[in-house]
């Protein structure tokens, strides 16, 4: 099939399924990814699996604009205004997934449960950990949400990945060592994942502040609109190249921006309109890519992760938020708004299926 007759069904797809959505109440990511569903190889076929594997820039290049666009939301002043709240909540909302999974997952390998082979458990554990930005970006802006449980969930959601990075690096060197009988060291357990961390965030400064000082040259709205691609694609390119996380990098590229650059607001506004046909893209086709053949093979183990993952997420996120007197709402919600998995839990599930080969299909 044709790639561009290929990428207008897809987008056709999205926007036919969002019409139907409207009617039963559920936001358009939902449509989107029941659309791309549709027309996958597990459904109607229409685009083939092959076709899918080529459109992996698309995907990342969607990814990098999510980033971003949580980066912007990171104004100093907005910072001050809700103080460490974020930092503890994410703190107690990431290791709480974390360490339930483990504990409840490990104990089932100790009981000796088959299919829960101790190695596994502790990858799936770190795993636990992701939040989705995409899917809670694209909520967040068809219902223009407004209130405390949005303004505590963007810089949760933007900090949740770092921590997650971390815990997944640390559990995975332990996991390869469960697997291989091998020392641990601190080296592969926390001074390599910690310098990831640190060269993502030192790079997205520098091109943060570099495109602030370049965006003052451009006048026009299409000009600054096309640096911001650049300086995103760049991003891409460079942590790729590097071995960085693109999600960190392009965050703070977005957050330097957001506080540097006169011109912000209008940056902002250019890239919100640009997009939107992006996002439906990205939807479309990791609805396409799911393969339903393999959901009765995950078993009592994917029931277990599934399940204990979501009741740490939201126990974690009620603790850390009456800790920090969050409001309320905070402390009702919160939890359930950071259940979506996609992008980062599946690029660590990509990386667990070369590190741990026995386990990683």
């Amino acid at each position: 099939m044709n790639t561009l007759l290929a990428l207008s069904i897809a987008i056709a797809a999205g926007l036919a399924v969002s019409r139907l959505a409207r009617l039963v109440r559920l936001p358009n990511v939902t449509a989107f990814l029941v659309g791309g569903l549709i027309i996958g190889p597990s459904v109607l076929g229409i685009l083939p699996r092959d076709m899918l594997d080529g459109f992996s820039v698309i995907t990342e290049a969607a990814l990098g604009f999510i980033a971003y666009s949580i980066g912007a939301e990171f104004k100093m002043s907005y910072l001050k205004r809700i103080g460490a709240k974020p930092l503890t909540i994410t703190v107690f909302e990431g290791l709480g997934a974390v360490v339930l999974v483990d504990v409840v997952l490990i104990g089932c390998s100790l009981a000796g449960i088959p299919g829960f082979d101790l190695p596994m458990c502790v990858a799936l554990g770190a795993i636990a950990a992701a939040t989705a930005p995409a899917a809670t970006l694209m909520v967040i802006r068809q219902y223009k949400a407004r209130g405390p449980v949005s303004e505590m969930l963007l810089p949760v959601v933007a900090m949740d990945d770092a921590l997650g990075l971390i815990a997944f690096a640390i559990s995975m060197n332990i996991a390869q060592t469960l697997q291989s009988g091998a020392a641990m060291t601190v080296q592969g357990m926390l001074v390599s994942p910690l310098l990831e961390i640190v060269g993502s965030v030192v790079l997205g400064a520098a091109l943060g502040l570099l495109l602030s000082l370049l965006a003052r040259f451009f006048r026009s709205r299409g000009n600054k609109l096309a640096l911001t691609i650049a300086f995103v694609f760049l991003a891409l390119a460079l942590c790729d190249l590097w071995g960085l996380s693109n999600l960190l990098c392009i965050m703070m590229i977005g957050a330097v921006m957001t506080n540097l650059c006169p011109a912000a607001s209008v940056i902002i506004e250019q890239t919100d309109r640009f997009t939107p046909p992006l996002f439906l893209l990205f939807f479309v086709i990791s609805g396409a890519e799911l393969d339903l053949s393999v959901l009765p093979t995950v078993g009592l183990v994917g029931a277990c992760y599934v399940v204990v993952r979501v009741l740490g997420k939201w126990l974690g996120s009620f603790l850390g938020s009456r800790l920090v007197n969050a409001h309320p709402n905070v402390q009702k919600y919160l939890g359930f708004t950071l259940i979506p998995q996609a992008g980062v839990a599946i690029g660590m599930a990509q990386l667990a299926l070369t590190r741990l080969p026995a386990y990683g299909s």
